[in-house]
């Protein structure tokens, strides 16, 4: 049976802007979702991928296709027909392993290449993707947005003054994630994928003018031969503190084996969760993914590398 690694991970409070630089008249907007009936704010898996994909660029040596230019910014390819992938013994980058490609043309135009249309067959496009293996939910804000704005005011040319306002949103944000290591081209990656997850700094959103820590503050992390995560946005925040009642309820009905969960973080010191005595739990995030790391290798070897 294959090897799964799934994960739900909830960051410390912070007062989040995460806008993408949408607005609304002169108002900057956060995203926001209807979740469980109330106006929440969320932060776009892309962006999560996006801040993953950097740190391996700054933070680690790993080889990364698409690399972001600060002086430019915009990316540059390493490879950008994916090339080295096609390859025996090309170049793996990691984030084209964990994160996948996708890259689609148009069919050729008349005067470029007519030879479908004189045959009367219609031209077709090409595409050459391949689905991510990290997959990576939506993170989703653990309490309901207020409607807090920041109202301010620049002065311009001439005596003129803008004025304008920003959406904040004081809170936690919990998304979860899952990958296959068998389905990578080097198994390897999916520790590199942890590192990296565990170590999330900025996401998204404006910064220049508020610092958030995406960080885990508690994560859940399983190692199971079960397809079905189960675990996913199993946090809620109950006055300030971060609670997992579906999580603890789950293992009680045994849908989730407590031997397959490694629980890191403030969560880890909550007696419902040291209650479930087979699980591990370690106070400390970067504890816990070394230990999780360590039971994970010792189960790579197993794994087959899939030839795509």
């Amino acid at each position: 049976m294959s090897l799964h690694i799934f994960g739900a991970i909830v960051t410390a409070p912070g007062c989040a802007a995460n806008n993408r630089g949408e607005s609304e008249g002169n108002i900057t907007t956060l995203q926001k979702i209807l979740w469980q009936d109330q106006v929440h704010t969320t932060v776009s898996a892309e962006a999560i991928r996006w801040a993953l994909r950097y740190y391996w660029q700054v933070a680690t040596d790993k080889q990364v296709n698409r690399r972001w230019d600060e002086a430019k910014e915009d990316h540059d390819w390493q490879d950008p027909d994916w090339q080295e992938w096609s390859k025996d013994n090309g170049i793996i980058y990691i984030d084209d392993d964990l994160l996948g490609f996708m890259r689609a043309e148009g069919a050729k135009t008349e005067g470029e290449d007519d030879a479908p249309a004189r045959r009367g067959k219609r031209a077709k496009g090409t595409i050459n993707k391949r689905r991510g293996v990290l997959e990576v939910t939506r993170a989703i804000s653990t309490t309901p947005y207020a409607g807090d704005i920041s109202f301010n005011a620049k002065s311009g040319e001439k005596g003129r003054t803008s004025l304008y306002g920003t959406e904040m949103h004081a809170t936690r944000y919990q998304y979860g994630f899952a990958l296959t290591p068998e389905r990578l081209r080097k198994p390897e990656h999916c520790l590199d994928a942890l590192e990296g997850l565990a170590h999330l700094g900025e996401v998204a959103g404006n910064h220049s003018r508020f610092l958030y820590d995406f960080s885990p503050e508690s994560m859940v992390l399983r190692l199971t031969s079960d397809p079905a995560p189960r675990l996913l946005f199993c946090f809620q925040e109950d006055n300030g503190v971060i609670i997992a009642p579906e999580l603890v309820r789950k293992v009680n009905a045994g849908d989730l084996s407590p031997q397959e969960l490694y629980i890191g973080g403030k969560i880890a010191l909550v007696p419902e969760i040291q209650a479930l005595r087979t699980a591990t739990c370690v106070p400390g995030i970067k504890e816990a993914l070394e230990t999780f790391q360590q039971a994970v290798r010792q189960k790579l070897p197993k794994a087959s590398v899939e030839k795509d």
